[in-house]
């Protein structure tokens, strides 16, 4: 059995949101890898958009660092906003109800997109 493994892009962006783009599979062995590439390096920026475009895999190890780097940024007056998110992870954040919770964009951009009034 090999390895699971996560790879990690961050940036910062114009209008300072923090993104984390990642690569491989979310579970117990990377987690730890996961939950240190939510905050932003500095802390400067509450709101963090998730590129999970090349993600292939996440189980609930995954589910609760969403839950608790949600949690942070909303106690931070920011937000956590996810993107690209394959049909597999979909589904799974769609089962645990975490499609209610986080924001979920189809594109980057729409991500990035500043939120409508209400």
């Amino acid at each position: 059995m090999s390895q699971a493994l996560l790879s990690v892009a961050q940036r910062t962006t114009a209008d300072g949101v923090h993104v984390v783009a990642l690569a491989g599979d979310i579970d117990h062995t990377t987690a730890g890898t996961f939950r240190q590439a939510l905050p932003p390096p500095d802390g400067s920026t509450p709101h963090t958009v998730v590129d999970f475009r090349n993600v292939t895999f996440m189980d609930s190890s995954g589910i609760n660092v969403l839950v608790a780097a949600n949690n942070a940024a909303r106690s931070r007056g920011g937000s956590l906003r996810l993107a690209r998110t394959p049909t597999p992870v979909l589904d799974l954040l769609r089962i645990v109800g975490l499609d209610d919770l986080i924001p979920l964009h189809p594109t980057l951009e729409d991500a990035l997109a500043p939120p409508a009034a209400a």
